[in-house]
């Protein structure tokens, strides 16, 4: 069985940043935990530009965030050992629409990542209805959502669309 480990936007403005959160930074130690037994490793990196306010995700999100280049749209320093130029894929919206090509070779892919309640549960939907045949799962030990309520519900929802939900804690 091949498997692909999906890290989702550990971006340092997630983290600590404009939009970081304790439980974000308190899940980076078990996803670079994850990365270092891994085989293939794909991130994605939310991106966006200097116009990002006019646009209708700032909008209705108005906190400038993952503004290319600069550090707060990095992936975090835990990680970078991990990130090369063929394994990340810049997206500028919640779903990464490129995974579903990326991805075609696995039998197995599991999510980490921020934030559980909008950009994991975006991405492993998205696969899930690409490829219903294919195991997708999310571990829930290396997510963080916006809140700690909107995490749970989130793993709620994926579990109900036959997303399996783990934790590498257990």
């Amino acid at each position: 069985m091949k498997e692909l480990l999906l890290i989702i936007d550990m971006q340092n403005d997630f983290i600590d940043g404009s939009l970081g959160t304790k439980e974000a930074q308190a899940i980076v130690p078990l996803v670079a935990m994850r990365a270092a037994a891994a085989r293939h490793i794909i991130f994605t990196q939310d991106t966006h530009g200097e116009d990002y306010l006019t646009t209708q995700e700032g909008k209705k999100l108005p906190v400038r965030h993952c503004i290319k280049p600069e550090q707060g749209w990095e992936i975090c320093a835990e990680l970078q050992p991990y990130v090369n130029a063929h394994n990340v894929l810049e997206k500028p919206t919640f779903g990464c629409t490129k995974l579903v090509q990326v991805v075609e070779d696995y039998d197995k892919i599991t999510l980490t990542g921020l934030c559980t309640d909008i950009c994991v549960i975006s991405n492993a939907l998205l696969l899930k209805a690409f490829y219903p045949e294919k195991q997708i799962e999310v571990d829930a030990s290396c997510c963080a959502g916006v809140t700690p309520e909107s995490h749970q519900n989130a793993l709620q929802a994926m579990q109900s669309c036959q997303i399996e939900i783990c934790d590498c804690t257990k």
